[in-house]
C-alpha cells in the first residue's frame, strides 16, 4: 500500500459520493460490533497529521498483513494478534465515500497492518495547528495577570507540582473538539483569553466581577483531562475518564492541591465552583449550575470555544462552493460560511 497514492484525511472529507481513496495513518479508535445478520463490523477511526476520520470496516473487507517483505492475507481478523487490539496502530485503509441518511459515510473495504518500525505510529499523531511557544507564552501571560494569593496558587498548581510538561501536550478530547496533541493548552487559553476579555468588560460596566479568580478557574476548569485521557500514541479514554469524567476528577486534583497549599476556603470555593459548574447545566455534566460572576463568564467562554471549534473543523470540510455545512451532531445543528457578497 505505501507504493500507491496516499490521500490525507483532510482531501478525503472534501471527496464526493463514490469517491475511492487510501489513507495511512494511527487508530484512534476501533470496536467490534454485529450487524443485523450478526456479522461482525467495525467503527474505527484513523487520526494523522490532518484530523480524524471515521467509518466502518464492514464483514465482506479484506484484511492483510503487510508488516513483512509480502502480503499475507487474514481470514479472521477478530482472533488475528495483529487486529484484536488495533488502538495505537498504524493501518492503511482504502475505501470509498458512501452516503447515510444524508451524511457521508466512509466505508473501508481493505485493511492493512503495517511494518510498525518503517511507520512509526507517532509519526501520524494529530498536533494543534498553533505554535507551541505562542501558546505557552500566552498561559504564562494569563497566569502573571493573576497577580496576589491567585497567581501564586496558580504558579504551584502548573510549575511546583510539576504537571506542566504534561499539561502542555494532553488532549483536550479523544472527539467533538481539540482532540489531538496540545489541544488541552489550546482550548485552555483560549478559554482563559475569552474569560478574561468577559470579566474585564462586565467589571468596566459596574459588575462585581473578580478578574483573576475568572482567569484562574479557566486555566483550571479542565484539570480533570489530564486523568481522563491518555495518549498512546493517539488520544484515548481512560477508565476513570468513562466511569468518574473530567470534572470530578479536576475538582478532586484541584481540592487536594488547594489543601496542600493551604489555600484561602473562600478563594477555594470560588475557584472549585467554577470548576464543577463550567458546564453550563445538570445535562451536561456539571453537578451545580454556575451561580457566580466568574463561574458564567468562564461556562460561557468554555461553550463559545467548542461552539466556534465545530463551527470551522464543519466549514473546512465543505465542498468549495457549498454555504451549508452537513449536520454537526457534537454541536446538534448545521453551520453556516457566510461570505460578503461583492455588491453588498
Amino acid at each position: 500500500m505505501e507504493e500507491q497514492r496516499i490521500s490525507r484525511t483532510g482531501e478525503i472529507r472534501r471527496l464526493s459520493k463514490d469517491d475511492r481513496f487510501k489513507v495511512l495513518g494511527v487508530i484512534s479508535k476501533a470496536s467490534v460490533r454485529k450487524d443485523k445478520n450478526g456479522r461482525n463490523y467495525w467503527d474505527i477511526a484513523v487520526m494523522d497529521e490532518e484530523g480524524i476520520l471515521e467509518g466502518k470496516i464492514w464483514g465482506n473487507s479484506k484484511w492483510w498483513d503487510k508488516s513483512g517483505d509480502g502480503q499475507i492475507e487474514i481470514s479472521d481478523p477478530a482472533s488475528s494478534e495483529l487486529f484484536r487490539e488495533m488502538t495505537g496502530k498504524t493501518l492503511g485503509l482504502a475505501g470509498q465515500v458512501t452516503e447515510f441518511k444524508g451524511q457521508a459515510q466512509y466505508n473501508f473495504n481493505s485493511v492493512y497492518y503495517m511494518n510498525q518500525e518503517k511507520f512509526p505510529p507517532h509519526r501520524f499523531v494529530q498536533r494543534s495547528p498553533y505554535d507551541a511557544d505562542t501558546l505557552e507564552k500566552e498561559f504564562m501571560d494569563l497566569v502573571e495577570a493573576c497577580d496576589g494569593p491567585v497567581g501564586d496558587f496558580l504558579q504551584f498548581v502548573f510549575f511546583e507540582k510539576g504537571i506542566w510538561e504534561k499539561f502542555k501536550d494532553w488532549p483536550a478530547a479523544v472527539s467533538h473538539h481539540h482532540a489531538y496533541v496540545g489541544g488541552l493548552l489550546e482550548h485552555t487559553v483560549a478559554v482563559a483569553r475569552t474569560a478574561r476579555s468577559l470579566a474585564e468588560t462586565y467589571a468596566h460596566s459596574g459588575y462585581e466581577v473578580n478578574v483573576p479568580v475568572a482567569i484562574a478557574g479557566a486555566l483550571l476548569h479542565d484539570l480533570g483531562k489530564m486523568d481522563s485521557y491518555r495518549l498512546s500514541p493517539a488520544p484515548e479514554m481512560t477508565v476513570a475518564g468513562t466511569v468518574i469524567d473530567h470534572i470530578v476528577l479536576g475538582y478532586s486534583m484541584y481540592a487536594s492541591m488547594a489543601g496542600e497549599y493551604t489555600l484561602d476556603e473562600r478563594l477555594f470555593a470560588a475557584i472549585g465552583h467554577i470548576l464543577v459548574s463550567h458546564h453550563g447545566c445538570r445535562e451536561f455534566g456539571s453537578p451545580v449550575l454556575p451561580a457566580t460572576p466568574e463561574a458564567m463568564v468562564v461556562s460561557a467562554a468554555d461553550e463559545l470555544d467548542f461552539r466556534l471549534f465545530c463551527w470551522k473543523n464543519a466549514v473546512d470540510q465543505m465542498e468549495d462552493g457549498k454555504e451549508i455545512s452537513d449536520y454537526n451532531f457534537s454541536a446538534q445543528r448545521r453551520f453556516w460560511k457566510w461570505e460578503q457578497g461583492n455588491g453588498a
